[in-house]
């Protein structure tokens, strides 16, 4: 399966509350770092917090605006939207993720931007 096969997969999993592709394409010793800060060290912890966060939350969309590809590493653009905790919320990110000799995912670092943007010197 190809890279970007696989990370549409991923994100597809999160919409679909399916862990079953989590355990497919993490490596044993995966990273997975979120934007915001928490930091998973193993597809066990990975496959922990997919698990609690589906019981506290509800992903609406999780939609790829581009990929990029050099060798085993793919940055993808993206936008998520969610429900969590009875809130909606939306924003703008892009994932680095890298891979290992057998495809499968043993680093993804996440960084969020905010979806609404602004203009302080469009033309009037």
């Amino acid at each position: 399966m190809s890279k970007e096969k696989i990370i549409k997969e991923y994100f597809q999993s999160w919409v679909n509350n399916d862990i079953s592709i989590i355990d497919k394409i993490f490596s044993e010793n995966a990273i997975y770092t979120e934007c915001y800060g928490p930091k998973y060290t193993s597809k066990k912890q990975i496959l922990k917090w997919f698990k609690e966060w589906q019981e506290k939350g509800k992903v609406i969309a999780w939609s790829i605006k581009n990929i990029y590809e050099i060798d085993r590493i793919l940055a993808v653009e993206w936008n998520f939207e969610c429900i969590w905790e009875e809130k909606l919320s939306n924003f703008d990110g892009v994932s680095i993720v890298e891979f290992d000799e057998n495809n499968k995912i043993i680093n993804l670092r996440e960084f969020e931007s905010k979806a609404i943007h602004y203009y302080p010197y469009a033309e009037e």
